[in-house]
């Protein structure tokens, strides 16, 4: 078993143990999509692509690709990006 698999493990145990939510302890997105109008992404890693028709947001592991219409991005934050247009598909890709 590599150590990151082992590191994941004992970090699932111990969030689950303190019961903290598990974005806070295993870097996890915490993704809010609104009615497909609205899509908030807390704790990412940066923006790697933008166009009115696809967005590319880093994550910790890999990316989330959201795929729509008239996309803007309503604000940019340290650990949050909010995106507003018509949402159409939204896509994990990247790290396994």
């Amino acid at each position: 078993m590599a150590w990151r698999d082992l590191s994941k493990r004992v970090k699932r145990q111990v969030s689950d143990f303190l019961e903290i939510p598990g974005e806070i302890i295993l870097d996890l997105p915490k993704i809010t999509l609104a009615g497909g109008l609205q899509l908030s992404v807390e704790n990412h890693r940066g923006l790697l692509k933008y166009s009115a028709g696809e967005i590319h947001i880093n994550l910790a592991e890999g990316e989330l690709i959201i795929h729509g219409k008239d996309l803007k991005l309503h604000s940019v934050l340290p650990e949050e990006i909010l995106v507003e247009g018509k949402i159409k598909s939204i896509a994990f890709g990247g790290e396994e």
